[in-house]
C-alpha cells in the first residue's frame, strides 16, 4: 500500500469509527444492542488495521520527523545569523554616533576613546558574525 493511501485510509477509518460510534451511542436502541453494535465496529476496525503496513507508516513518520528537525535547525541558524547581522550593524552605528558626538563637542580625549571603542566594536561584531557564518556552513 502506498504511503498516501495508508495515512489517508487510517484517517478515514478513524473518522468512520468515531462517526459510527457516535451514531450508535445516540441511536434509540437498548443499551445492550448499542454496546453489541459498538463492539462489532471495533472488531471491524481492528481487522482493517491489520491490513495497514505499520513498518511503512513508521518509516514515513521517521523520515518526515527527521526532515522537519533538519528544517527547524536550518531555520534557527538563518534567523540567528540575520538577527546577529542586524544587531552588529546597530552596534557599529551606535559607536559611530558616539565618535561623531565627540567630534561635534570638540573633545579630543573623548574622540580618541570613542574611536577606540568604535574600532573594537567593529572588530568584535565581525568576529561574532564570522563564527556564526562558519557554524552555518557546517
Amino acid at each position: 500500500m502506498s504511503k498516501k493511501k495508508s495515512s489517508g485510509f487510517g484517517k478515514f477509518a478513524l473518522g468512520a469509527l468515531v462517526g459510527a460510534s457516535l451514531g450508535i451511542l445516540f441511536a434509540p436502541k437498548k443499551g445492550s444492542e448499542t454496546r453489541q453494535d459498538l463492539k462489532r465496529l471495533i472488531d471491524d476496525m481492528i481487522a482493517k488495521l491489520k491490513d495497514i503496513d505499520m513498518d511503512e507508516v513508521r518509516e514515513t513518520f521517521e523520515v518526515k520527523l527527521y526532515q522537519l528537525k533538519e528544517d527547524i535547525d536550518d531555520l534557527d541558524k538563518e534567523k540567528v545569523l540575520k538577527i546577529a547581522k542586524k544587531k552588529a550593524q546597530q552596534i557599529q552605528d551606535a559607536a559611530t554616533e558616539l565618535v561623531n558626538y565627540a567630534v561635534e563637542k570638540g573633545t579630543p580625549v573623548l574622540e580618541k576613546s570613542a574611536n577606540a571603542i568604535r574600532e573594537k566594536a567593529i572588530q568584535t561584531t565581525k568576529d561574532v558574525l564570522k563564527k556564526l557564518e562558519t557554524k552555518e556552513e557546517k
